[in-house]
């Protein structure tokens, strides 16, 4: 069976913007941890745009703008980057209240379907194999950004994987990464330094899990084939929030349900609905499932959702119908 998956990089605009909004979440749930948040951000060139809402009991300290254009510049976006987010114009037009935001956060406020997935086993994260590889290595790319062969480099890009899965291993045949570079960089020394860091993180996961059965010098690899990539970012495409979601979940071969996961707080029902579904796939998988697809249909003003479905092949435990509880303790639900 022939499987594909896609990552981009953090520095990919629409990331951007996924991580601008989570930052806004973060802030807000810093200074109250039932904060209510729906956070929608866009980017083109130098201008950002933030609408939505955001209810705290107290004021958060740092403006919203700033908290935005820090943000961009910490993914790797200033001198000598072609794109330096220090020039970043943020447009802010959240609303704003300082109220018990409990009023919103503490019930189901929207209907949400949601799905979740497991199969496998930890050494892949119950993931796919094609996403949790194409995972590891757009987190290594991204990684030697800051420490690594490719400092300095960065921080856009996108990456495809494609493997066979055949009696019980993972022929992985090609790989096909696009990733940004600083104009002072040789395009002829560039290719051969992404290519390592890929070739240093598959050996890595190849010395944890013998099911990646074909060696590094026979898979097809594939960089920059436009040729350099240097006016990377908001610079080369616009960004908005949520525009990622297949590549945040579980890859082309799940479905997704509905919903995006950033820039929500994290009882608002989509987010807590994909966790959950997350957890009791998990927890099928755990317990004696090969695989698990969970999905949960929740309804406005309903804490208990209205209808939950397993669809398992092999026998795993089921979650306690409390858990499905929106109003239950909230730490359990991690951000994104």
């Amino acid at each position: 069976m022939v499987r594909y998956s896609e990552v981009v990089l953090p520095g990919h605009p629409d990331k951007v913007c996924d991580a601008v909004a989570e930052a806004i979440v973060k802030a807000a749930l810093a200074v109250d941890p039932d904060a209510y948040a729906q956070v929608e951000v866009s980017v083109w060139d130098y201008e950002m745009w933030l609408t939505g809402g955001v209810v705290t009991s107290k004021r958060v300290p740092n403006l919203f703008k700033d908290i935005a254009k820090d943000t961009v510049i910490d993914l790797g976006y200033k001198s000598p980057n072609a794109y330096d987010a220090r020039k970043l114009e943020v447009r802010c037009s959240l609303c704003v209240e300082i109220d018990d935001p409990r009023q919103y956060t503490h019930h189901v406020n929207d209907q949400c379907i949601a799905i979740g997935w497991a199969g496998y086993d930890e050494k892949v994260d119950y993931l796919p194999p094609e996403h949790f590889l194409a995972r590891s290595f757009g987190a290594a790319l991204f990684r030697s950004f800051s420490k690594g062969p490719l400092k300095g480099q960065g921080p856009d890009g996108k990456l495809v994987v494609r493997l066979r899965e055949e009696c019980g291993g993972w022929v992985l045949e090609h790989v096909l990464a696009t990733v940004q570079q600083l104009d002072t960089t040789s395009f002829l020394d560039f290719v051969p330094l992404v290519t390592m860091v890929l070739e240093a993180q598959y050996h890595s996961i190849q010395a944890r899990d013998s099911r990646w059965v074909r060696p590094w010098k026979d898979v097809e690899v594939l960089i920059n084939p436009n040729g350099p990539l240097i006016n990377g970012g908001p610079l080369s495409d616009n960004g908005q929030t949520g525009r990622k979601l297949v590549m945040d979940y579980y890859g082309p071969r799940v479905p997704i349900g509905g919903g995006a996961l950033y820039g929500k707080d994290p009882r608002h029902i989509d987010r807590f609905a994909s966790a959950t579904c997350r957890e009791a796939a998990i927890h099928a998988v755990k317990t004696g499932a090969k695989e698990c697809q969970v999905t949960v249909c929740y309804a406005p003003n309903q804490s208990q959702p209205v209808d939950v479905r397993y669809e398992m092949v092999g026998r795993g435990r089921k979650l306690p119908d409390q858990r499905w509880n929106q109003s239950t303790p909230i730490d359990r639900v991690t951000m994104a």
